[in-house]
């Protein structure tokens, strides 16, 4: 085993193990975490499994391995950020109806 592959093993422990913490201290949710814990595994897991980069590459008919995890990384960004956009967008409309609702609410107390 080289040293950057026992390094790449240690620190993916490592993050994996923090990922738990934050999860126990409930500073993460469930729900996001998921995705740190799957991408977290998949670090492990070529951390362990060398060739699999090459592998897997070749069996997509990528020609450069670096390609298929640049590739991988911005499609993991862009279903993440359609994810918190949803979220901010149900947010949103949750903070107009409780607006809403606190308004009529003032109102109905200033009447009486």
């Amino acid at each position: 085993m080289e040293k950057i592959q026992i390094i790449a093993i240690i620190t993916s422990l490592l993050f994996l193990t923090y990922i738990s913490w934050l999860i126990v201290k409930g500073k993460l949710r469930e729900e996001y975490a998921i995705i740190w814990i799957l991408c977290t595994i998949v670090l492990v897991i070529f951390s362990f499994w060398r060739k699999g980069l090459d592998v897997i590459s070749n069996m997509l008919g990528i020609f450069d391995p670096p390609n298929l995890v640049f590739t991988g990384a911005i499609f993991a960004v862009l279903v993440y950020l359609l994810h918190l956009s949803i979220a901010v967008s149900k947010l949103q409309k949750q903070n107009k109806t409780l607006a809403q609702e606190i308004a009529l609410l003032k109102e109905k107390l200033k009447n009486k």
